[in-house]
């Protein structure tokens, strides 16, 4: 694999990694507050950003040994919105400019794997932003987010409010969703 798309593969397993572990850590500040389908759908996101990280991993099958990585993270812990507007921001900052960078690399380089697996995560970053824009209406409004349902594409990392036949972004079949 091409050392700058390999060096981009691994940024973005460190961003989506740590992306995973922030938003457990809001999820259960969300829950502790009373607020349990945004804890839900931090966590469904959290494990969308896992799928995403082990793409990334998986694509770099060939490539071993221990690098540094430098990656792109938010930090802190804020109010429930604060939290929210940083999690929308992260994955808006993925899909406007990490990845359509990473992808024009990859594509460059023939490395098809890689561009699979980003084009999956920028699809659903575009999604979770989406989701997090309406858990910070929802906040604005004095309420939790409305969600009977939140489902994650196992294969992808969609993320979805009610059933559905197959995934929009990598056709999954619906039935390997997985319900929070």
């Amino acid at each position: 694999m091409n050392h700058m798309t390999s060096d981009n593969l691994r940024s973005a397993f460190g961003g989506e990694s740590q992306a995973h572990m922030r938003y457990r850590i809001w999820g259960n500040l969300a829950k502790k507050e009373g607020f349990e389908n945004i804890a839900r759908l931090f966590e469904a996101t959290s494990d969308a950003e896992q799928v995403h990280a082990t793409l990334h991993f998986n694509a770099l099958k060939d490539v071993a040994g221990d690098f540094p990585v430098t990656s792109m993270a938010g930090f802190g812990i804020g109010t429930l919105k604060e939290n929210l507007e940083g999690a929308k921001g992260g994955e808006v900052f993925e899909y406007t400019q990490m990845y359509p960078a990473y992808i024009a690399v990859a594509e460059m380089q023939g490395e098809k794997e890689a561009v699979r697996a980003m084009r999956f995560a920028i699809e659903a970053e575009k999604v979770h932003a989406e989701r997090y824009q309406a858990a910070i209406d929802a906040v604005e409004a004095g309420k939790d987010l409305e969600a009977d349902k939140i489902l994650l594409c196992p294969v992808c990392g969609y993320i979805g409010f009610e059933e559905i036949e197959k995934c929009p972004i990598c056709g999954a079949k619906g039935s390997v969703f997985v319900a929070y």
